[in-house]
């Protein structure tokens, strides 16, 4: 970047998910648009690896499926409840996942990253790396006019600053629309990459060509609010786990304690017998949902992906980059309208806010947003296990010439020798299904 001031129709932070879908909407629009990344490259100083839900690409890039940087398609979809020495898996497989347009995939960030900028950059975004922001920039009336970097002269005056800057967006907190990082809003996700030979993860997972597997956890992180994880890559597998900063402190544990647990389970380790480690990696994941979520739009400013809290940790999904890309979007859309219109204050840009409500985006955030409060309960996490684990064990155990005492008496048994009340169970219960109704 030259050493002087640029001026721009608008200046993305972050080229990530978000920061690359509204970079690319505001350069079909025929925008001059700058995409600012502090990594070297998009995807650099992103760790996550994981599941990816590209149907939002379905009508921004058509056929994504025949060239976006895939490690394997997931046609296979597995939850594993865990105690130290158990694990039941539900194994859901199905040959309409392994076509396109696909449900999901593992991606490495990197890869998947690069592509996605790179598309902006196509349509005429121009894509400035290695560069710091540093502050936002304001007028007198104290309208938000652009950014300042780190780069000698390097301060970019814009019509519309879109933050993509991630968990904890210092953009955001500037402005003040994020207050300090709240711990009980926020996970930690810890993750390992471990080498096998292709054909190895084929066999022990029953993979075929491109198939995928990933495998959800709950009751292996010792009873702190959380879960576990493996996915397959093309001849990778990454494992790891996901827990809340609250109680990983007051645990006194470390996280690489957690996944050396989850790796030498007997539900996990033969699946990883001989892998070696390729990477280590950690990232803070924001799960407040959205009652955390903060303004979107100011004068001059939106607000997008990580940077506002969008990421869906409802148990049974753990959504973030699909969110990422549609928020994104909606903000690439709102951002070229304002301009065009010639009002890009709170008011003009208050289409952001309507776009994402008619949107998967809020929609499903707000119809799940108690979903987390029942996953990461006490409860859940430390004796729902054990009595699953327990009740389906004695079950399957035959204890000839003993009669079997029937399915609804066993399970009885189990909540007492688990010492769980029916009262907090039947309440527990209620709650779920008010939760994901």
């Amino acid at each position: 970047m030259p050493d002087d001031t640029m001026t721009a129709d608008a200046v993305v932070v972050g080229a990530g998910p978000a920061g690359a879908a509204a970079a690319l909407e505001l350069a079909r629009a025929g925008r001059n648009v700058v995409l600012v990344e502090r990594g070297a490259y998009p995807g650099a100083k992103n760790v996550y690896g994981g599941v990816v839900y590209g149907r939002i690409l379905d009508e921004v890039v058509p056929q994504w499926w025949t060239e976006v940087p895939v490690q394997r398609w997931v046609t296979r979809r597995a939850t594993m409840v865990m105690t130290p020495t158990q694990a039941l898996t539900v194994d859901y497989r199905t040959s309409a996942w392994d076509h396109s347009p696909y449900n999901g995939m593992t991606i490495y960030r990197g890869d998947f990253d690069t592509w996605l900028a790179g598309k902006a950059v196509a349509a005429g975004a121009q894509l400035v790396t290695s560069t710091v922001v540093t502050a936002l920039l304001r007028d007198a009336a104290g309208r938000v006019t652009g950014v300042r970097t780190d780069r000698p002269g390097g301060d970019i005056h814009a019509k519309v600053v879109i933050a993509c800057d991630g968990v904890n967006s210092f953009l955001a907190k500037e402005a003040g629309l994020l207050p300090r990082t709240s711990p009980e809003h926020t996970t930690l996700g810890v993750k390992e990459i471990l080498a096998l030979p292709r054909e190895v993860i084929d066999e022990r997972f029953g993979l075929v060509g491109d198939e995928g597997l990933d495998i959800e956890m709950l009751g292996c992180t010792s009873g702190i609010p959380g879960g576990g994880f493996l996915y397959t890559n093309l001849d990778t597998v990454s494992v790891g786990v996901v827990v809340g900063l609250t109680g990983l402190a007051a645990a006194k544990t470390r996280p690489e304690e957690l996944i050396a647990r989850v790796k030498a389970h007997p539900g996990v380790a033969p699946y990883l017998r001989g892998a070696e480690l390729k990477e280590y990696s950690a990232h803070l994941i924001p799960e407040g949902g959205y009652r955390a979520m903060p303004r979107l739009a100011i004068d001059g400013m939106l607000v997008a992906g990580d940077a506002a809290s969008m990421c869906l940790a409802a148990g049974l999904w753990l959504e973030g980059v699909n969110f990422a890309i549609g928020a994104g979007l909606a903000a690439g859309q709102t951002a070229a309208e304002a301009i065009a219109a010639g009002d890009t204050s709170a008011r003009g840009l208050a289409g952001y806010r309507r776009r994402m409500e008619a949107s998967f985006v809020l929609a499903d955030h707000k119809r799940y947003r108690n979903a987390a409060d029942i996953v990461l309960a006490d409860r859940m996490q430390r004796e729902y296990p054990g009595l699953i684990c327990d009740f389906v064990e004695q079950v399957f155990t035959v204890t000839n010439p003993t009669p079997k005492i029937g399915m609804i008496r066993e399970f009885f048994r189990a909540v007492r020798r688990n010492h769980v009340q029916l009262r907090s169970l039947a309440r527990d219960g209620w709650r779920a299904l008010r939760a994901f109704r």
